[in-house]
């Protein structure tokens, strides 16, 4: 299935990852909320070198990092791939702004919940090798995005509470997205998030959250 086509889907279920041994759990997307653990956030700390990233990607055998494998995996028109996976034409679709895309040098890659998020949220006192899995995450079809370049900038490192996507009719699907990477990685809520994630599910009937831990 290409990638960029989920959001014709309101089931989205991750893939499983390399050394996943724990089972997928679907639940409404009101319980899926409930299910995440509140707790206050802290930056204290927090450097963005402390993810390392683009790493090599899952295919070593591609020449492709994770960010270039993911632009491929999300293209709905592939583009073509030259010497050290440089990538010519191709199209893709932004859903947070609804634009279409043609060069991959205007895309940014999302991290779902943004690194600085991961850190307050819980990673702070993760290990540098699961901070890395984390900022590469290619197990789950929702953890990177491929989306504009000005959208990506535009929500930086904000929770739900703060920013959602510009196009309205895509809330439903983001919040879906955002609950299930901190359910697949553990990550708590702050009270803020919570009640901002709870507005959004009350209105989002009939979506669900598929999930599986990461390893």
């Amino acid at each position: 299935m290409v990638r960029g086509l989920a959001a014709l889907s309101v089931l989205l279920v991750p893939l499983a990852g390399p050394g996943s041994a724990h089972a997928a759990e679907t639940l409404p997307l009101a319980e899926a909320v409930a299910n995440l653990p509140s707790a206050a956030e802290s930056r204290d700390g927090y450097d963005r070198s402390a993810f390392r990233h683009w790493t090599r990607g899952d295919d070593l055998s591609d020449g492709c990092n994770t960010r270039n494998e993911v632009l491929l995996a999300e293209a709905i028109e592939p583009p073509e791939v030259g010497s050290g996976c440089r990538l010519t034409g191709g199209r893709w679709w932004s859903y947070y702004d609804s634009q279409w895309v043609t060069s991959a040098s205007d895309l940014d890659i999302d991290h779902m919940v943004p690194l600085a998020e991961a850190w307050d949220s819980g990673a702070f006192a993760w290990s540098s090798a699961r901070r890395e899995a984390y900022a590469n995450d290619q197990g789950s079809e929702v953890s990177l995005v491929a989306v504009s370049a000005r959208s990506n900038r535009s929500k930086a490192d904000q929770d739900p509470a703060e920013w959602l996507p510009p196009t309205g009719d895509v809330h439903c699907r983001y919040v879906v997205e955002w609950v299930d990477t901190k359910l697949r990685w553990g990550l708590s809520a702050d009270t803020r998030e919570l009640a901002a994630l709870n507005e959004e599910a009350a209105g989002c009937t009939g979506w669900s959250v598929t999930y599986e831990p990461a390893a």
